[in-house]
């Protein structure tokens, strides 16, 4: 039905994992959060809806469950260029991109989307942003991205890949 790859086998198990291993291992300094109860806010603001009429506002319980702050000092904006960016933010620990946070941890490299009128994921096909911008994993990251940026503070710092086909800033970017 859809060009892009469907929701990622064993979703649940892989994000709920993700968010332990990051309260627990990665960054025990954000405190206790309650991983099932994220997990079922992530999937409500996708699930038994039309996979091109998700926005970024459906993702705001998931984030507001999963948030905590962002060092000062420590914001690394990117574009086209995240396996450098993960590398060169060492988890955290050097700078926090937006995938070092809780939220983009929980996600990151992954993809989902649910079906209209099914408490269901969607396993075969998903949209990607060409066939419709209104998609599960472009709403999240877009909202995730706004987030992340109002909670960065004192001085940001940018990587961006200057020999990427098209520029270093895209113009979808």
């Amino acid at each position: 039905k859809w060009k892009g790859e469907g929701t990622t086998q064993n979703l649940e198990s892989i994000v709920i994992g993700r968010c332990y291993d990051y309260i627990r291992i990665l960054n025990p300094a954000v405190g206790e959060k309650n991983c099932s109860e994220i997990w079922e806010a992530f999937k409500n603001a996708f699930v038994n809806k039309d996979p091109c009429s998700i926005l970024p506002e459906d993702y705001e319980l998931f984030i507001n469950l999963s948030l905590h702050t962002i060092p000062p000092n420590k914001s690394l904006f990117w574009e086209n260029n995240q396996l450098l960016v993960n590398s060169f933010a060492a988890r955290g620990r050097r700078y926090m991109s937006v995938g070092d946070t809780l939220f983009g941890f929980f996600a990151d490299f992954l993809n989902w989307c649910g079906q209209p009128n099914s408490t269901g994921l969607e396993y075969e096909s998903c949209p990607t942003t060409e066939e419709c911008e209104n998609n599960a994993v472009e709403s999240f990251w877009r909202m995730a991205s706004i987030t992340y940026a109002q909670h960065s503070s004192g001085v940001i710092h940018v990587l961006l890949n200057g020999s990427a086909v098209g520029g270093a800033y895209p113009e979808p970017g």
